[in-house]
């Protein structure tokens, strides 16, 4: 058992380490960042992104306002709507126009920024700010910002995932609160669901991984799975909670009417993101999404009332209701750029800063990335939003982690749960099996 520290002790003994760390500092002169240029000079920093809505540019314009007024010797040339291929060809041929700063939406590439050296490790800047990540970020946004080690992205805002539900269908199923865990759920789903003709009146639930955001990983995420073990290879075919997902789901597609039935009528309905979509319409009682999705519904001007829930979980984790799956933007700052220490000045700004945070999450409507800003009173949303907020800050909320060669483990994992679904894969475990060694190959020729 570890020694127990008294309060009083632990806080002294953290004052002595600050001191030397302080006074070490200060007598070499080293940052351990590696970054040489002066951050108190006039200087012209270039942020790439990939926001392009107007509401979207005129968020980041004001965020930048804020920083160049609380730095005004710093000076940011912004660049908008760049994906992940031009930021990338940019961290690789560097120059003056190249990016000092980028953001990707993609979290999915943090593995192939950190591993080939695109982006610096943040480590020594926060080291040297004194600021300690795991206090400041939710524990799944920590997570995906990070790779074998290496620290070389911060979040920027986030996406929580949830359950909405109409309302007004679970009243007339007599249907009194959202389910908690995933029996509850499988119920209520059956309730919600009148069958018409080959097709549906109203469908409870759409399970199938081509269902919008219903992919593997979106369910997955209420199991806790570990996607790799220790020594880095697939732990598919090993952790249990990967098999209970895929029965799980595999069981909603066949009581909901099968897989064949479902297709026919998923390919009736509206797209993702028009006013069309099935939850709008009430055609789907019930809609795995993210928290955007709220005011894309209000918008198209349902016939119903909306409600919002954490997504349910296994019966045996009762304990854990309320987590859910966490993504989102990612900034981080480039290995060729000159101007690092200003870079990171930048980079602090927007994702530590409460104020910056919050203002930048009231007008991109997304979920704040720092614990402080979760919480604060400054934050402007409709109340049902909040529980996207709780989901992004407890601590039993998960991601999938950063990999050498992408998200392409997701894609081969949605694609066995596309075979599987459909029958294609009859054989479970040895599915699992054979998907976890592709998995395996696919990293080791990445490296």
């Amino acid at each position: 058992m570890p020694e127990v520290i008294p309060s009083a002790a632990r806080k002294a003994a953290f004052a002595l380490t600050v001191s030397l760390a302080l006074l070490t500092t200060a007598c070499t002169g080293q940052s351990g960042t590696g970054a040489t240029d002066d951050a108190s000079k006039d200087t012209t920093i270039n942020f790439w992104h990939a926001w392009s809505a107007p509401n979207e540019v005129k968020a980041v314009r004001s965020l930048v306002a804020g920083f160049e007024k609380a730095h005004p010797n710093i000076h940011v040339n912004v660049v908008g709507n760049m994906t992940d291929d031009k930021i990338n060809q940019a961290l690789r041929s560097g120059g003056d126009r190249a990016p000092d700063v980028i953001s990707s939406f993609t979290t999915n590439n943090v593995g192939k920024f950190c591993s080939s050296g695109a982006l610096v490790d943040l480590g020594p800047f926060f080291r040297k700010s004194g600021i300690d990540p795991a206090k400041t970020f939710p524990k799944a946004m920590n997570e995906y910002t990070r790779f074998e080690g290496n620290r070389c992205a911060v979040p920027l805002l986030g996406d929580a995932y949830g359950l909405y539900y109409n309302k007004t269908a679970y009243r007339k199923a007599g249907i009194t609160a959202p389910p908690k865990t995933w029996s509850q759920f499988e119920t209520d789903a059956r309730k919600l669901t009148i069958p018409q003709g080959d097709g549906y009146e109203q469908l409870g639930f759409m399970p199938d991984y081509h269902g919008w955001e219903s992919t593997t990983e979106h369910y997955f995420a209420q199991f806790s799975p570990t996607y790799f073990a220790k020594d880095g290879t697939s732990d598919l075919a090993k952790d249990p909670a990967f098999e209970k997902g895929f029965r799980l789901q595999k069981r909603l597609v066949d009581e909901l009417g099968g897989f064949r039935r479902l297709e026919r009528f998923r390919a009736t309905l509206g797209d993702e993101w028009g006013p069309k979509h099935p939850f709008h319409t009430g055609q789907v009682a019930m809609q795995l999404d993210g928290e955007w999705r709220l005011g894309m519904a209000e918008a198209a001007k349902p016939k119903f009332e909306i409600g919002v829930a954490p997504l349910p979980v296994p019966d045996d984790q009762a304990a854990q209701y309320g987590k859910g799956y966490i993504t989102g933007t990612i900034a981080g700052i480039a290995a060729t750029s000159h101007k690092q220490n200003a870079a990171w000045e930048f980079v602090k700004y927007v994702s530590t800063d409460t104020d910056a945070v919050v203002g930048f999450a009231n007008d991109i409507h997304n979920v704040p990335s720092t614990l402080a800003a979760l919480k604060s009173p400054k934050l402007k949303y409709d109340p049902r939003f909040k529980t996207f907020l709780d989901i992004a800050a407890d601590p039993d909320s998960t991601t999938t982690p950063a990999s050498v060669n992408g998200g392409q483990y997701l894609v081969t994992i949605q694609q066995f749960g596309y075979d599987y679904e459909s029958g294609k894969v009859t054989d479970l475990k040895a599915g699992l099996r054979k998907t976890a060694a592709q998995i395996d190959t696919d990293i080791a020729q990445a490296k």
